[in-house]
């Protein structure tokens, strides 16, 4: 019978296992029973082969060891084959008749042991990780969960106090140097330590015009009585007068002298300079021209193109607010429309002037004594300064000492970057100038501050915001234009708004919002929620917001780019047809401290900014609203007696497809079942650019080519449909002419309104156009 050998691997008699050699060792043993049975020689090389196996570890035992230096066998030891060998075929059970040796079974439970610590571990160790990762996991997911709109603007506007405008403000006030490198290096420094990641400070070399080191003078030829432009005798100044009287002058004006008669041309209207023309040669005389109703820049066109030699500006008091004293007050103005002069192309013999006039502001007390005007202008009635009839005209000399120099101006820009559009720009714009810079970089500091610090609390804004401290703004919003030409490739494609800080405290008794059409309601909604706490606890005025243009660096953004703009600002007066563009004159500035001592003005404008930021940065659909610019389109077209059938057809269109949009599209849009990424963004690129079908290529100088801007009027009217007229009466021709071709004078007047008439209507088609490609890709959009 066959057998197959087995051992043990630990050298003891196997029991409930077999395991075998790992030499792969099988014997076959021919052997009967008989043979089996008796002792002798086979059984003791059996015996002797298993000790060797236990030794070797079942590894080739290799040949016999002497049987003399074998231990006799014990007679307790069993001799059966099966104590040594398991019988194939026959009793497979039997080996459980066997025990284990006692140091076997110990080592067997340490094997056990070992594999449960080993498993106990491993347990242990994907325990750990599975917790880690949980962990880690919510610890990322919890900031994005966005905190509730109104508990956000909430602890926004908590962040924002009259306390720390206050110590940004003397913060700022208290640098050694004024200069305004210093300034804008001191702001670059603020805003990395606010928590702008992102942060510019560049520079530019630009033409800029200053004052001469002695005051420009005006001489009365006939008595020799010399004046500064305050109204004060040459001889009677004294010495801290230099710099007041050196501030008071035209930037780039023409330079040298010039001696005339002084013309009163009252506020170089049409009618105005009709009448001087009639009965007086305008050529190289002095005209005396007050500020307000129409633009600077489009008065001192026509007296150009008229012939005069010189202008002396000033300010009606009758206009001005009755709190600011501007009887002995001279002012700065610039004749610069925007950017770098010297970009701009300017002849040799120019000289970087950018008129051929002589200009010079003058206080109301200098021009009431070059008028011989009776007005005292005290309490009471106001009597408007004007020469009085037949009086004999004063002949002067006109002396401007202005001087050139190039210099660099620097623009501060840092970014607040959005997450799921961070490649849409919500402009915030300020300046750093020496004149108005201090308290709005004071709002604006404070601004980052709140804003960041809600960053840092979880909120991730939806769009980019873009805060710009601008250089140059006095001179003629330099800094502005010269960034918003650099970059106006992208600023076309991504700026959503500009929300401006050109100079928010400028007076402490009206609240005044100027927004583009497609920014009024937003506007109103935020002045009315904020005036509900007037800071004067009650007798709130109502909204105070309109879509008239006014100075400042919003200029660029509205007028090049038709980027949607809004401005809140604290004023003396109410903003009116006379009084609009008194903002045109630059006065030495009250320190903030002086005119809002409590910063209580300063801190509601901050808050109504950050309110109007918050709005446009986070709001899923852009509070933009196209059927207020329909409806302002149609306001402005009210006098339907010189309109066109198509004009009025095309308003009224453009009217009810921007109702169907802003219903049908935008409203489903709000709702965040319906609110697709990809849909939101086509809506808003729609209304983002629905502006831009409003700008127009020319316009006369300084009204905006942006039509849906207005000069203030009794009736809204689009401001080229204010001017034809002026712009096309021949006021070089004698009048004689004009009477004696008032049937070319209506062709011409016609021609003109009729060429501007078209370019609106062109405008409005192509508002329409957009609105109504806006409408049939939602709709596809939709199907599919």
């Amino acid at each position: 019978m066959a057998y197959r050998k087995v051992c043990d691997a630990q050298g003891g008699p196997l029991v409930g296992e077999v395991l075998h050699c790992s030499g792969g060792l099988d014997l076959d043993w021919d052997l009967d029973k008989e043979e089996l049975q008796e002792p002798g020689p086979s059984m003791d090389r059996m015996q002797m082969q298993h000790i060797d196996c236990q030794r070797s570890g079942c590894s080739d035992p290799g040949p016999d060891p002497d049987p003399e230096l074998m231990e006799p066998i014990q007679p307790s030891v069993s001799v059966s084959p099966h104590g040594r060998f398991e019988r194939l075929q026959e009793d497979p059970n039997y080996i459980s008749h066997f025990t284990r040796a006692p140091g076997h079974k110990g080592q067997r439970r340490l094997h056990c042991f070992l594999v449960k610590y080993f498993l106990a571990g491993v347990a242990l160790f994907v325990l750990g990780a599975l917790i880690g990762w949980f962990t880690h996991t919510s610890t990322i997911k919890s900031p994005v969960l966005p905190p509730d709109s109104s508990d956000l603007l909430e602890e926004l506007l908590k962040g924002i106090t009259a306390d720390k405008i206050d110590a940004l403000q003397k913060s700022f006030s208290s640098l050694s140097d004024d200069s305004e490198e210093s300034r804008a290096r001191y702001l670059y420094r603020q805003w990395v330590g606010l928590g702008l990641t992102d942060v510019h400070l560049s520079n530019h070399t630009v033409l800029l015009s200053l004052p001469g080191s002695t005051p420009n003078t005006i001489t009365d030829r006939s008595s020799h009585e010399c004046f500064m432009p305050n109204g004060t005798p040459c001889d009677q100044r004294g010495p801290n007068d230099l710099p007041k009287q050196q501030f008071s002058y035209a930037a780039y004006s023409a330079m040298g002298s010039v001696q005339g008669e002084v013309v009163d041309i009252q506020y170089g209207s049409v009618d105005d300079l009709r009448r001087a023309k009639e009965t007086l040669n305008l050529t190289n005389q002095i005209a005396v021209v007050k500020l307000g109703k129409i633009p600077l820049l489009y008065k001192l066109s026509l007296l150009s193109e008229l012939g005069f030699g010189g202008v002396l500006l000033y300010i009606d008091p009758c206009d001005g607010p009755p709190s600011r004293h501007t009887w002995r007050q001279a002012f700065r103005v610039t004749l610069n429309p925007g950017g770098n002069p010297a970009i701009a192309g300017l002849s040799k013999e120019a000289g970087g002037s950018l008129t051929s006039l002589l200009v010079q502001p003058i206080s109301a007390l200098l021009a009431k004594t070059l008028l011989s005007s009776p007005s005292t202008g005290q309490e009471g009635s106001c009597i408007p300064l004007a020469m009085p009839p037949n009086t004999e005209r004063k002949k002067i000399t006109l002396t401007i000492g202005n001087q050139f120099s190039y210099k660099k101006i620097y623009n501060v820009v840092g970014y607040l970057k959005g997450k799921r559009n961070p490649d849409r720009y919500v402009l915030v714009g300020s300046r750093h100038d020496s004149d108005h810079g201090g308290g709005t970089s004071a709002i604006m500091n404070q601004l980052i501050a709140a804003l960041t610090e809600q960053t840092k609390r979880g909120w991730v804004p939806d769009r980019t915001t873009v805060f710009c401290s601008w250089g140059g703004s006095a001179l003629g919003n330099i800094g502005s234009y010269e960034w918003g030409k650099d970059n106006s490739v992208v600023l076309q494609s991504s700026a959503v708004a500009y929300v401006s800080l050109n100079s928010p405290v400028r007076g402490t008794e009206a609240l005044r919002a100027t927004a583009s059409p497609t920014l009024l309601q937003l506007t109103s909604d935020i002045q009315r929620r904020q005036l509900l706490s007037c800071i004067r606890g009650g007798n709130c005025p109502g909204p105070n917001v309109s879509s008239l243009q006014l100075p400042g660096d919003v200029s660029f953004f509205a007028n090049q780019l038709a980027v949607p703009t809004m401005e809140f600002a604290f004023e003396q007066t109410r903003a009116e047809e006379t009084t609009s563009f008194l903002s045109e004159a630059q006065f030495s500035s009250e320190s903030p401290e002086n005119l809002d001592p409590l910063f209580k003005f300063h801190e509601t404008i901050a808050k109504l900014t950050a309110e109007a930021i918050l709005r446009l940065v986070n709001d899923p659909v852009l509070p933009f609203y196209p059927l207020d610019i329909a409806l302002d389109v149609q306001n402005k077209l009210k006098d339907k007696s010189a309109l066109s059938l198509p004009l009025l057809s095309s308003a009224s269109a453009l009217r009810d497809h921007a109702a169907f949009f802003q219903s049908e599209t935008m409203r489903p849009a709000n709702d965040p079942k319906e609110r697709d990424p990809s849909h939101v963004r086509m809506l808003n690129d729609v209304l983002r650019d629905l502006e831009k079908s409003f700008i127009i290529p020319q316009t006369p100088p300084g009204v905006y080519r942006n039509l849906l801007y207005s000069l203030p009027g009794k009736t809204p009217q689009f401001s080229i449909l204010k001017f034809p007229q002026e712009a096309v009466l021949p006021c070089s021709i004698p009048s004689k002419a004009i009477k004696h071709n008032s049937a070319n004078k209506e062709v011409l007047f016609h021609s003109a309104t009729n060429q501007s008439l078209s370019l609106i209507l062109r405008a409005i088609q192509s508002a329409e156009r957009l609105v109504c490609f806006g409408l049939d890709l939602f709709e596809n959009y939709s199907s599919e």
